[in-house]
This record gives structure tokens, sequence and C-alpha cells, in this order.
């Protein structure tokens, strides 16, 4: 997975062949069991059973952490898993790096333009408030009492 590292991602395991439990995993990134049986539902992780149990690779486990990244920065899962799935495409990266800057920068541009309605919002309300306080003053009345 060739995605640079997630921000606040518990430490990489040692042991490339270490199992973690659902248990665990919820455990260590502060989700529940059920949330992670949802993302194996949505074909995101795609832990081996032993009977009943659910076996979670290291590989999962990386997974896991870029699925709730992914969810941090505002990716819907669909997204994620294709962000996911091309590095099955393309070892390198490149490909899944790429495909990462670019849906970044429509991610930034979305944003920046919330936050500018955002700013438009906040100075009408501003220009109301200065308004309402003028014409309360006007009549006698003090704005800053209930």
């Amino acid at each position: 997975m060739s995605i640079a590292a997630p921000a606040k991602t518990p430490d990489a395991p040692s042991d490339p062949q270490r199992i973690y439990s659902i248990a665990e995993l919820a455990r260590e990134f502060a989700i529940t069991a059920r949330t992670i049986r949802f993302y194996e539902d949505e074909g995101l992780i795609k832990p081996r059973r032993q009977g009943l149990t659910r076996l979670y690779s290291v590989h999962d486990r990386l997974r896991l952490s870029w699925i709730l990244r992914g969810k941090r920065l505002g990716f819907s899962l669909a997204e994620i898993k294709e962000l996911l799935d091309l590095y099955q495409v393309d070892r390198t990266g490149v490909q899944q790096l790429r495909e990462l800057l670019r849906r970044s920068r429509l991610h930034i541009d979305d944003l920046e333009r919330k936050r500018r309605d955002l700013d438009a919002h906040i100075s009408e309300f501003r220009e109301v408030e200065s308004q309402v306080t003028a014409e309360l003053k006007q009549r006698g009345i003090d704005p800053a009492s209930d």
C-alpha cells in the first residue's frame, strides 16, 4: 500500500505475519467491531476466516488505518475503496498516488468554496447583528441585556 503514512496511525507492527482479532483492531483504532464488520461487508477489508473467527492480517490492519483516515478527510467509502484497490492494479503505487492527489485537490477546492460561502454567511449575519444592535440602541434598549 503505497500512499503516504496516515496521520496518527498506530505504529506499524514489526512482525509482518502478525494476526489480529477484531477486538484488538477495534481497541487499537478506537472503533467498534461492528464498524470493522461493516467495512468488511462493503468489501474494503477481507479477513481470513477460521470457523466463525475473523483473522486480520497486517495488510488488513493497514487498509483499516487508510479507511479511517479517508473517512476523516471526507472521502466516501467508494472513493476509499477505489484508491486502495488501485494498488492492486499498479504495485508501484504511482497510479494510486496520482489519483489521491487529484481527488485531494478536488476536496480542497470544495472545502475552499464552502469556506467562502461560510465567510459570506458570517458577514451577512454580522451586518444583521449590527443593524439590530443599532435599532435596539435607537429605541433605548441595551442590546447586551436579555
